[in-house]
Order: C-alpha cells, then structure tokens, then sequence
C-alpha cells in the first residue's frame, strides 16, 4: 500500500480538514495456478517475446497493478503531489479464492487505511470494434451468485439387474437437455441498456440489438450477452459412489448468476422458465437452521426432483455517471479519437465488490485500457495457457494512470 498526499489533505481519510477525493488504484498479485506442459513458455518466466509479455498473472492481472505502480511511482519520482485529495496505491492477495484474507479483510479490519471515494480495479478495459469503431468497456457492475443443485431420487439396486432399481441419474436426462437446449429471457438492467445506446443500438429492443451483434461478430456476442439477463451453467454432477450400484440419488450443481439490482425472486423465475413443466414441478420456501441462524432457501418438489438454493450472492454495481467516468471518457477520445468508453457488467465478481460494500459512496470502476489486444484476445487467454499482454498495452495503461490522477486531483 501507498500514499500520495498533497500538502492541504489531513493524512486521516475522517478528519473534517480533510480537502479533496481519494482515488484509489487496486489490484491483487495472487493468481491461478499453470500446467508448464500446456503452454508454449514456461508460465513463471515473464518473458518478454512476440512484443508481448508471457506468463501466469501477465492479464490476470498482475500487468495492471505494474502500470498502477509504474505510474505512481513515477509521479512521486517527479515531485508530483496532488493539489487536492490524495492518490492511494493498493496492492492485495487471495482475490483468486474470494478476498477473504486480501481486500474484505483489509476492509472490515482497517477502513480507514483504504477508504476511498474513487476507484479503479480489474474487469474492463480491453477495447472491441463494431462497424469499424473502437470502444472501451468500463466495468460498473458486477453479477451476483445463486448456485443451485438439482436432487432426482430413486431406488437403488444391484447394477447387474438394471430394472429391479429405479436410476436417479437417468432422471437427470431430461434436466441436462433443458439447461442445454433453454436459456432464461433477457432480463436488462440499467447497464446493459446503456451499453446498448453506446454502441448505437436500440436500447428498447435487446433481443433484436443482440441478434444484430451476433450477426457483426458471434464471438463477441457470446462474451456480451452474459449482461442481459440469468444464467445457467451446470458444472458437476455427482450420482452412485459405487460403479455396481443403481444410484437412489443423483445431484447436479448449476452455476447461475444474477445480474445486480436482481436477486432469488428473478432466479426462481427463470428457473420455471427452463425446467417448467417438468414432471409438474412446483416451488416451495422453507427455512433451514445453519449454524443457529435462520436461512431461507428455495425448495422445488416433485416425484423424484428437487431444486435447493446453496449460495447467494447479490450483484454489486457502482453509478454509470459519475465525475470518474466522465473522466475516463475524455481521456480515451483524447488519446484514442473516435473511441467511446461503454458500460458493462462483469459476469464474475471482483475485490471492487468489498469496497462497494464498506464504503457505499465509493464509484469504483474496473478499468484497463488495451488498445494494441483486443477483448476477443484477451479473454480467451484469461486464466488460460500462454497467458500474454501485448506490450503497448503496458506502456498505454501506465500513462493512463497516471494522466488521470493529475486530471483528477490536481485540478
């Protein structure tokens, strides 16, 4: 962690002398692990080759809280200090498995080390083109978690006579072609709407605007069209624990993720719309007892099939308008004419989530620019072999950084 501070800010974030925005750069250093035998350079070299720099972290995002710190670094190095506020510098650990022991902690611990009233992470940045014009996505959101398993019962038997039991995993059959063949309606939020009219779609008619996008570039679809609305995705399936034994029971595990200002109420919905029909499936609510407290979950029951709620998470979002995106979009049709910045929402979740939720007038933003490597490119190489950042793309986001501290705080 690190600190600029101008000469009018009072060190203490609290303090009522206290003159100007802190702008904080965040950024977490921990990353997924690498199998050396998939990928073309070894995944811990850092090596800089192809105009690019390889290695485990290069996107995710250990290149990001270099041009952070590259940026601060050499502010201070030049006697720079803000005229109001002052430029904080936090780098984090753990955000890989959930932020417990790295960004929530630092929050819940020590808020008064890390309050800020702007912020930059992960999440956005990496430019795409349409109809021949460049644009930037700006993170302002990010989708919340309501994973879910499906339970089909039956009866077991010995698997050398197949009709004496009743297989609960060939009742799952017909589930998987639903989650396979279905996907819940588009369900728009503030975010996506906005994206649209960004890009000059119309924002009133998402199914036809996204048809369209699909139409420009299917990959890039496929990337975007998470925003609009629930999704399902079953990821594990669990039945007999013996290869000669008819299962009685057979689970299923489906990730689904909510966009922010959704919560249970549009999952359950979007249930019905994939798996209704079924077998006559209804929904109940019970409550469970965990650990002493009362937690309330979704229960679908039916001959054989049931449906339990194991996590939920809510989105968390920022403002689409706001000083610092103002900000961001001057700088980008400043060093990149002709290109806008849009808002998105991530599909997954960042360390932004804990600052959003201690500090509720923090705008925080996931944000950085690569123009030189495309989203397409970077997201297929995003906790993937031959991770890789294109060089300019270093040097480009350094200079963004810290153009944007002098614009925001030395006004």
């Amino acid at each position: 962690m690190a600190r600029l501070t101008g000469d009018s800010t009072h060190p203490d974030p609290t303090h009522p002398d206290r003159d100007g925005p802190t702008l904080c750069y965040l950024g977490h250093v921990d990353t997924v692990l690498a199998d050396a035998s998939e990928w073309t350079r070894d995944p811990w070299s850092g090596d800089i080759a192809d105009g690019c720099v390889w290695g485990r972290g290069s996107l995710d995002m250990k290149s990001q809280v270099a041009a952070e710190v590259a940026a601060a670094a050499g502010l201070a190095r030049e006697g720079w200090r803000p005229a109001r506020g002052e430029l904080l510098v936090v780098a984090v650990v753990d955000e890989e498995t959930g932020g417990e022991l790295g960004a929530k902690w630092l929050c819940e611990t020590h808020p008064e080390k890390v309050r800020c009233d702007m912020l930059l992470n992960e999440g956005g940045g990496p430019s795409f083109e349409l109809d021949g014009r460049r644009f930037y996505g700006v993170c302002c959101a990010e989708k919340g978690v309501f994973r879910f398993t499906v339970t089909t019962d039956g009866a077991a038997a010995h698997a050398s006579m197949p009709k004496l039991g009743e297989n609960a995993l060939l009742k799952m059959a017909p589930v998987l072609e639903r989650f396979a063949g279905r996907q819940p309606t588009l369900a728009p939020t503030a975010e996506p709407l906005a994206f649209l009219r960004g890009i000059g779609e119309d924002e009133h008619d998402p199914a036809a605007a996204l048809r369209r996008l699909g139409e420009a570039d299917p990959r890039l679809l496929q990337m975007l069209e998470p925003m609009f609305g629930v999704t399902f995705a079953p990821t594990k399936i669990s039945a007999s624990e013996k290869l000669n034994v008819i299962p009685s029971k057979a689970e299923l595990r489906v990730d689904c993720r909510v966009p922010p200002g959704l919560g249970e109420q549009e999952a359950r919905r979007a249930i019905e719309q994939v798996l209704g029909g079924l077998d006559g499936l209804r929904m109940e609510v019970t409550e469970r007892v965990t650990d002493g407290l009362p937690m309330e979950f979704a229960e679908r029951v039916t001959d054989g099939l049931r449906i339990e709620f194991t996590e939920r998470v809510t989105g968390n979002r920022s403002p689409i308008d706001s000083p610092l995106m103002d900000a961001l979009g001057e700088w980008v049709s400043e060093r990149d004419p002709g290109a806008k910045t849009v808002p998105t929402i991530l599909p997954g979740f960042t360390d932004s989530r804990h600052f959003r939720a201690a500090f509720g007038e923090c705008v925080a933003y996931g944000f950085f620019p690569q123009r030189h490597q495309s989203l397409l490119q970077t997201q297929a190489l995003i906790h993937a072999p031959d991770e890789r950042i294109d060089v300019r793309d270093l040097a480009f986001a350094s200079e963004f950084y810290r153009d944007l501290a002098v614009r925001l705080l030395a006004p």
